[in-house]
């Protein structure tokens, strides 16, 4: 058994086929479960991945620590883990609030993501007054008297059969889980809502529904995947909240028909990998406070334009070797020049602070506006960079006088 001591308390984690250059997914299950869950799914996908398992806190052989808990604190052990294993990049597969851990890993890490397997969940689940009511008769009985309504809302009829043992094992793995801990992540779940968040996650994404779940049916998938710039939406048959558990073979398919059209598999450098890259690169040149405004500003309309210019621009020509970013700064810089985008050009000219490029790069490159694409052009241009540069040098003035 493996244990990692996150924060207040002792994660019990699972890793399976960690060899150098595979594709990692890491499984975060659901409510009331632990990782035992995903067995037959990684029976089905094979040894195309390593996967990383782990019992959230207050779940399996996990310790409780300190409760309630918030869908962060989970993303934060689930993130530790990670940086434990040494893991930089993950596709991130979570089930019910298991999708919650997801999504916050996907706004607030958006570099660790290559792809999200959001599963049977939503950008918001249920309401405070049904998490308070389970909270309040948790503490009131335990978990026994809830365990039949549960079962109900996980699977379909055809699978609660009596005579079923994985049923009845499923019956058994919630009974027996921390009262604390499962109380404590209803109020997570309670608390979580990223119904705007989400219209922001850029990772490619497959959000996937049971056709019979009775606790987050397709139509609220349905509406989580419409939010998701991008994202693709299947349903699976026959089936319920738990599709690793009723439908492994069909909810495994599903998900490696999506993994295998990213290449993720087979590819060394992944459109995701460029998305990654990419952003890495944008914040380089461009300063995180300008990124962090454009992707606040960036909506459901303009979101995969983004995405375009963050893997092509960012990712595969700015991050390029073959030129130092100093001379892509001084090319771009004449280029926008040239085609009269002087908004565009004025953005490059405050970067060249991040770039390298000097005041006399910039003139030069001006200069060969000038010959090349027209004198107007290289004056306007001119125009435009003395003003920035002019601003600049005022601001950092005022921050010496400052200090």
């Amino acid at each position: 058994m493996n244990f990692l001591n996150v924060d207040d308390t002792a994660i019990h984690y699972r890793t399976v086929g960690m060899v150098p250059g595979k594709p990692v997914i890491a499984f975060v299950n659901s409510l009331g479960t632990d990782f035992r869950i995903w067995d037959a799914v990684m029976h089905e996908l094979g040894d195309t991945y390593a996967y990383v398992l782990h019992d959230k806190r207050g779940h399996g052989l996990s310790g409780a620590g300190v409760t309630p808990y918030t869908i962060e604190t989970h993303a934060h052990d689930l993130l530790a883990l990670l940086d434990h294993l040494k893991i930089e990049k993950v596709i991130v597969w979570g089930l019910s609030v298991g999708g919650l851990i997801a999504q916050s890993l996907a706004i607030t890490r958006p570099e660790r993501i290559t792809a999200l397997i959001l599963s049977n969940t939503a950008h918001k689940i249920g309401t405070a007054e049904m998490w308070n009511a389970r909270i309040d008769a948790i503490k009131a009985d335990g978990l026994a008297r809830l365990v039949d309504p549960v079962m109900e809302r996980w699977f379909t009829p055809a699978f609660r059969r009596t005579d079923n043992p994985l049923y009845a094992g499923a019956r058994t793995m919630l009974a027996r889980q921390s009262a604390e801990g499962y109380s404590g992540t209803c109020a997570a779940i309670r608390d979580a809502d990223y119904t705007e968040a989400v219209t922001h996650i850029a990772a490619p994404t497959l959000c996937v529904a049971g056709d019979q779940d009775g606790s987050t049916s397709p139509d609220l998938v349905r509406t989580m995947a419409d939010s998701i710039p991008g994202s693709r939406f299947v349903e699976i048959a026959d089936c319920g909240h738990i599709p690793c558990l009723e439908q492994p073979a069909a909810y495994a398919a599903a998900v490696a028909a999506f993994l295998k059209n990213l290449s993720l598999a087979t590819a060394g450098a992944s459109a995701v990998d460029r998305y990654s890259q990419g952003m890495v690169t944008r914040r380089a040149v461009l300063g995180d406070a300008h990124v962090d405004r454009a992707s606040a500003l960036a909506t459901t309309f303009d979101q995969p334009f983004q995405r375009l210019i963050t893997e092509s621009a960012w990712g595969t020509v700015w991050s390029s070797d073959r030129w130092t970013k100093r001379d892509r700064s001084n090319v771009t810089i004449a280029l926008l020049a040239a085609l009269g985008q002087y908004e565009e050009m004025a953005m490059h000219v405050r970067a060249t602070a991040n770039t390298g490029a000097s005041e006399d790069d910039i003139r030069e490159a001006l200069m060969h506006v000038a010959i090349y694409a027209g004198v107007p052009a290289a004056n306007h241009g001119f125009k435009i960079a003395k003003q920035v540069l002019a601003d600049r040098n005022a601001s950092s003035a005022q921050k010496e006088q400052t200090t």
